[in-house]
């Protein structure tokens, strides 16, 4: 039995490219809305369920691989480029639950704004009789300093 395909301009390679890009965005909106990206549309709530979003992102890898090389040019540029911005959105929803604030953050303003005292040369250091230490030559950082160092070092 031949299925009837919906009428509309175009053969039906164009109509099935259609509904092909139409699927690979309803799996893209399902995956955005349980990320948190984008509001459920008949409610307005927004839903974080990082499962489902999974199993979306899951199941357009599944297409892309069984149908490697059976897609057109715009088919796989479409389906490319909504995994990536899926991808990339699902790990920018799984990081803020990663990072737990530090706890220099937790503390009161006061106690941010005093610099933290020197730490004491250590034993195992030997400095020649005419050298300055390094604490009693150069004032201590000012808290904008600090800042302007801390710019630079590696989270993980």
């Amino acid at each position: 039995m031949k299925s009837e395909l919906p009428a509309g301009p175009g053969t039906p390679d164009e109509l099935y490219s259609r509904l092909f890009s139409n699927m690979v965005m309803q799996y893209a909106s399902m995956a955005f809305m349980f990320m948190g990206k984008s509001p459920h549309p008949e409610t307005g709530e927004t839903i974080k369920d990082l499962d489902a979003a999974q199993m979306f992102i899951s199941q357009l890898e599944m297409l892309q691989v069984k149908t490697k090389h059976n897609l057109t040019p715009q088919e796989e540029s479409i389906l490319k480029q909504s995994l990536m911005t899926m991808r990339l959105a699902f790990v920018e929803s799984i990081e803020p639950e990663e990072q737990a604030p530090p706890v220099a953050a937790q503390t009161s303003p006061a106690a941010k704004a005093s610099p933290a005292p020197p730490a004491p040369p250590s034993p195992s250091t030997s400095s020649s009789p005419d050298t300055v230490p390094p604490a009693a030559s150069e004032p201590a950082p000012t808290p904008a300093e600090e800042d302007e160092r801390k710019k630079f070092v590696k989270k993980y």
